[in-house]
């Protein structure tokens, strides 16, 4: 039976340290030969119905550097989605087609879930909606466990649109599957993280903050995001709290110390570009990095022979 990956919440953390040797291995790899041969006869379909550049893209160089087939799904206002085609008859029509895998990003909250039920490959969740983005969690938990050879006992602070952004609740709960983490989250009031992310991580200490100056703590990581304009109902609350909060050097300089920076991306103007020169940003190493780990995720899924 195939396996999907849905949720951060269903993963263990001896599972996500075994994935994180394996894409270790596989960055080494890939630096060696830029293709392997593991994948030769399987496809990847990317299916993204919200735009998208490093998920899509990663996950696609990925797959062809294991000697996959990868077939994209195209914009979906040349398909027949824009003719008002179903998502279950989209999905039973991918289905007819045998792909090994399905990656699929959807606006609409649980489509990876439903498209788990139609199909009788691998779906991978890309993004649904507000809600979880579970292989960006693994990207940016394997960059912290790069950066600092662990993850338990870090301080992480995650800044900015924590209510519609689906990388912090994702980034939560996989981080709670790890010891001793203490989460600080920073955003305005509107933007806070929301009710039902914390109780899926009851062994974190969590602690709330409107600024990043009320931080008295020394942060491991500094994990910002942008506001999330495309899903605020309210545009005029989107323009008032734009720009509420921009991380830069000076910014940077009032803490105790400055922590590993990282991003999601894409950054608008909440992290300027001047942070980029810093030893501590991180979040390009970060964007490339989702190769290795989505490379070592498709190699779990397909149970392939990856050095």
């Amino acid at each position: 039976m195939a396996r999907h990956i849905i949720s951060a919440k269903q993963f263990e953390k001896n599972e996500v340290l075994a994935l994180f040797e394996k894409a270790k291995k596989l960055k080494q790899a890939f630096k060696q030969r830029k293709i392997l041969d593991v994948a030769r006869d399987r496809i990847l379909t990317t299916v993204f119905l919200e735009p998208s550049t490093r998920t899509r893209l990663s996950f696609t160089y990925a797959m062809k550097r294991l000697g996959g087939v990868v077939v994209d799904f195209g914009a979906e206002e040349i398909t027949s989605r824009a003719k008002g085609e179903s998502f279950e008859d989209t999905m039973k029509m991918l289905d007819c087609y045998a792909p090994d895998i399905i990656v699929l990003r959807s606006k609409e909250v649980g489509a990876a879930e439903r498209a788990s039920k139609i199909v009788s490959c691998s779906v991978v969740n890309a993004g649904d909606g507000w809600n979880e983005h579970p292989t960006q969690a693994l990207l940016d938990v394997y960059t912290m466990w790069e950066v600092f050879g662990k993850v338990d006992g870090l301080r992480v602070g995650v800044m900015g649109d924590l209510k519609y952004g689906r990388t912090p609740s994702s980034l939560s709960y996989l981080l709670s599957k790890f010891s001793n983490i203490s989460i600080h989250y920073i955003a305005p009031p509107e933007l806070q993280i929301r009710q039902d992310v914390l109780e899926n991580i009851k062994n974190v200490e969590v602690n709330m903050h409107s600024r990043l100056e009320e931080v008295d703590v020394e942060l491991d990581v500094l994990y910002v995001t942008r506001l999330q304009r495309e899903r605020f109902a309210d545009q005029q609350l989107y323009e008032a709290l734009k720009g509420s909060y921009t991380v830069s050097t000076t910014l940077l300089s009032r803490l105790r110390k400055i922590p590993t920076i990282m991003h999601p991306l894409p950054r608008v103007d909440e992290l300027s570009t001047e942070v980029d020169v810093l030893p501590q940003a991180k979040y390009f190493e970060q964007a490339e990095n989702g190769v290795y780990v989505r490379a070592a995720l498709i190699s779990s899924l397909l149970s392939l022979n990856t050095p």
